[in-house]
């Protein structure tokens, strides 16, 4: 088995993805803030994982796995020396000095690409046929951070697993709260496609030691043909992480879906359906009951509305990605429509608050 060198931007979610990774003998390099680099290059990084039928969860520490990780900031790297780049940063991150320049030496060194951002790429959207790309730039927080890169080097990989960093913890604790799977497209050239399936099958293969003996881990990679399965995620954006937003604040996923159930299957059905008009087999995508009951255990509101809630100037706006591709295919939803537009609202007086 080959051993590869992989590049993450972005610590906080991408230890998740890493902490799975490191099992496999290979070396991962964290993109980060200084602080968290000192951090995870002085005492690795912990992730928190809640297994089946065991009343703690299990606590991987990066220290003790057979891969080899560390941690820089966006100008200490060399995008040529690694194998694989991993994308898990929000999107509005892309734009910032330093990591903007480190994602064009990404895109021009022709390394492969997986992305686990909510928001897909625009060069992974591009791999869909049959969309004015160009008018879907402006979902983007600056779309030109995109340009250099060629469509079929970039893949996008559904981030389903929820995670938090404990805010009593040091910022080199994960705990994942929905240990659900990274689910991957293949990429266009069957060479890196080979690199996910034997990560996929390492992944697959870990058993970790507790005090009861070997078990499995939940959060796998799984490695599918289909460009169209990661867009299962958009569905369940739509329906709760963006419903968490209201006129008069935000509240939990659950309480987005659970508390008008019959609207949040409204959203979940057209943006679901939508998938199928692009190109999906329903089989790709995830029936609305089984997100529902997801739904029960999300007792948090989604990144995006508290990072709205904030302040924050720029959120990832997969709910105006959607809203645009909806339209371009003659398609609109009153529910939809309205989020959007108290979304463009909200983020409007945060930008006069900035300013």
């Amino acid at each position: 088995m080959a051993t590869y060198n992989i590049l993450i931007m972005g610590a906080s979610y991408g230890s998740l993805l890493a902490s799975k990774i490191l099992f496999g003998g290979h070396s991962v390099t964290l993109v980060c803030l200084p602080a968290e680099a000192d951090l995870i290059n002085a005492e690795g990084f912990r992730v928190r994982l809640p297994v089946k039928g065991r009343k703690d969860p299990v606590e991987i520490d990066s220290r003790k796995l057979p891969g080899k990780v560390s941690a820089t900031g966006a100008g200490g790297v060399n995008p040529a020396d690694f194998d694989l780049v991993g994308l898990a940063m929000q999107e509005p991150q892309y734009r910032s000095p330093g990591v903007r320049e480190l994602l064009d030496a990404v895109a021009k060194s022709k390394v492969p690409c997986m992305s686990i951002m909510n928001m897909p790429p625009l060069p992974y959207v591009k791999r869909i046929p049959g969309l004015n790309y160009d008018g879907l730039k402006a979902a983007y927080t600056d779309p030109s951070v995109w340009d250099s890169f060629d469509p079929q080097l970039v893949t996008l990989c559904s981030p389903d697993p929820q995670a938090i960093r404990p805010p009593e913890e040091k910022v080199n604790v994960l705990q994942v709260t929905l240990p659900t799977n990274f689910k991957v497209a293949r990429f266009a050239d069957d060479r890196y496609t080979a690199m996910l399936r034997q990560l996929e099958k390492e992944i697959e293969a870990i058993r970790f030691e507790a005090p009861e003996g070997k078990i499995e881990l939940p959060v796998k990679l799984k490695v599918h043909d289909s460009i169209f399965v990661p867009l299962a995620k958009w569905a369940m954006l739509l329906a709760g992480n963006y419903r968490c937003i209201t006129r008069d604040g935000i509240r939990t996923a659950q309480e987005a879906v659970h508390s008008d159930l019959e609207e949040a299957r409204s959203v979940y059905n057209f943006v679901f359906d939508l998938c199928v008009k692009l190109g999906a087999a329903p089989g790709d995508l995830v029936p609305f009951e089984k997100y529902a009951a997801a739904a029960m255990s999300l007792t948090r509101p989604a990144s995006a509305a508290r990072a709205l809630q904030n302040g924050a100037p720029n959120i990832e706006r997969a709910d105006k990605l959607v809203q645009l591709i909806a339209a371009q295919k003659g398609l609109r939803h009153p529910v939809i429509d309205a989020g959007v537009a108290l979304v463009d609202a909200r983020l409007e007086v945060n930008r006069k608050k900035a300013a």
